[in-house]
């Protein structure tokens, strides 16, 4: 049983979500003001309730895109050890971890607030269609960007029951970031997204103008960050954060300089969680410092 589990855990690359964690617990944390006004039972209760949902989406998607990408992934040397391919898991298991997974998340969503269980099946299957952008569109990477992007959305409507422009931009800042981040781990498979017919822009526009456009997918990001610092006045250590986000995008398109699979890997990992981490830190302290979420409106 433990060893089933550990498989799943690997499929679904549990490590992964805090790409999008962080800035999930971010938005969180704003939206509470602080958990200023709330008991600790509240605060444990709504902090579980984002963490069960972050999760359960999560895996849905990545267990939905392995069983989508199973025939794909079997012709693909650098994916063929995947779980559905190798037989390690079988199919019928998979779907019903993924059955399993959606139930939860929109159970969850519902002990929220009626607007965040209305959506949270909207949500479910939008997340789910990410795996079928890259068989017709290579705008497929800032899709995948805005699905894990919906994280800070989703989380600021489970708190406030409304939208809200801060979260929004939130969105859109991991949108670029994500999306650039997929198109340099996709430059590792160009020419198999040739063989078969599948659109990325490595396979569009070949490594070398696909980093060019990740760069510039990060550039935009950053002037985001910008733009959000000054719009809510989000203060110095916004700007220290973002600085250091800078550094962390100048490393990656300037100075990493190793074609490695395994140094890509680690390096695109540890970007990533830095990246996210960043803004979290940014958010918390806003509001530690008197940020107030009523002055967002």
């Amino acid at each position: 049983m433990l060893k089933k589990i550990l498989e799943f855990g690997h499929m679904v690359r549990f490590s992964h979500s805090l790409f999008a964690m962080p800035f999930a617990l971010g938005s969180m944390w704003v939206a509470a003001n602080g958990f200023r006004d709330m008991s600790a039972g509240e605060t444990a209760r709504i902090v579980l309730l984002i963490l069960l949902c972050m999760v359960t989406a999560r895996n849905s998607a990545m267990s939905f895109n392995r069983i989508a990408d199973a025939d794909i992934d079997a012709k693909n040397p650098r994916t063929a050890g995947r779980h559905l391919p190798a037989g390690r898991l079988n199919k019928k298991s998979v779907v019903a971890f993924l059955v399993v997974n959606g139930i939860l998340f929109v159970a969850c969503a519902f002990m929220f607030n009626p607007l965040a269980g209305c959506l949270a099946l909207p949500v479910w299957l939008l997340l789910l269609s990410y795996s079928y952008w890259k068989r017709f569109s290579w705008l497929c990477h800032w899709f995948l960007g805005f699905a894990i992007g919906m994280s800070p959305l989703g989380a600021w409507i489970a708190i406030r029951g409304e939208f809200a422009l801060f979260p929004i931009f939130l969105l859109v800042i991991l949108m670029l970031w994500m999306g650039g981040f997929d198109i340099i781990y996709a430059t590792q498979d160009e020419e198999v997204d040739r063989q078969m017919g599948l659109h990325s822009v490595p396979a569009r526009f070949g490594r070398k103008r696909s980093l060019l456009i990740a760069l510039w997918s990060h550039i935009a990001m950053l002037a985001l960050c910008v733009a959000f610092g000054f719009v809510w006045n989000m203060g110095a250590a916004w700007w220290a954060i973002t600085a250091l986000m800078t550094a962390a995008i100048l490393y990656i398109h300037l100075f990493r300089k190793s074609d490695d699979l395994d140094a890509m890997n680690r390096d695109f990992f540890l970007a990533n969680v830095a990246v996210s981490v960043l803004v979290m830190i940014g958010l918390v302290v806003w509001i530690i410092m008197g940020g107030d979420v009523n002055a967002l409106y």
